[in-house]
């Protein structure tokens, strides 16, 4: 398959090239200006693109040959700049919705290719009908329990509006909502998938390393179970 990532230096995105990879795929990596891609941030078998999520021609432009384009989309690289992506996060939180407007207009011409946006955990349900991103104490208790500043709420209530935006189209779209804990750790393949309402372990934690986040991603690539919907794992 020929899969592409956008946000593949990030620290989702540059799990899901190395799964995609070892499983033989060819990738693309997208970022807003390849040309500024550290050397020990380039690849064997990825080809490097400029692309700008924010503007639906750039993505249009991008999209012939590939049959899953895969975003990853922050406005600040969280791998590098935690604090940076944190901040920009939380002065536009309209930014995820923006890019899943944009993103959907570019697939327009280019029907047939699927779309995978990795998201937000806010937007689960802590109880039927009732999402994280609704209510302010549980909103405020995740974050607090994250080291994340409360005012991260407006972020986590923008990947919320980017899932809406999704779920309005008939696009080949799928949303991807990883657990609330979610770091760089140990690739298993053993998880849980979940569809609306978060995975919980034993202590009732919802957690998952990065590593095992993009095997469910590249496992929803090439055998997609969940089109025009949202899935979540956990252990």
């Amino acid at each position: 398959m020929h899969i592409g990532v956008i946000g593949a230096t990030g620290t989702i995105g540059s799990r899901v090239v190395t799964e995609a990879l070892g499983r033989g795929h060819l990738v693309k990596a997208f970022s807003r200006d390849a040309s500024r891609v550290k050397s020990n941030e380039r690849r064997d078998n990825v080809s490097w693109v400029s692309v700008d999520v924010l503007d639906p021609a750039s993505i249009a432009a991008v999209l012939p040959s590939l049959d899953v384009l895969i975003s990853g989309f922050q406005p600040g690289n969280a791998a590098t700049d935690i604090a940076d992506t944190v901040q920009r996060s939380i002065a536009d939180p309209t930014v995820f919705a923006t890019a899943a407007r944009a993103l959907l207009k570019a697939l327009e011409s280019h029907p047939r290719t699927r779309l995978i946006v990795i998201g937000g955990a806010g937007s689960l349900e802590v109880e039927p009908g009732m999402v994280h991103a609704d209510s302010d104490e549980f909103l405020h208790d995740s974050l607090d329990q994250l080291g994340l500043p409360r005012e991260y709420a407006a972020a986590v209530r923008g990947h919320r509006d980017a899932l809406n935006v999704l779920r309005t189209s008939n696009r080949l779209w799928t949303y991807f909502s990883p657990a609330e804990d979610i770091a760089p750790g140990e690739r298993t393949g053993r998880f849980r998938i979940g569809g609306d309402q978060p995975v919980l372990d034993a202590n009732g934690r919802s957690r998952i390393s990065a590593e095992d986040a993009a095997v469910a991603l590249i496992d929803e690539a090439e055998l997609p179970r969940f089109i025009q919907r949202r899935f979540t794992i956990g252990y």
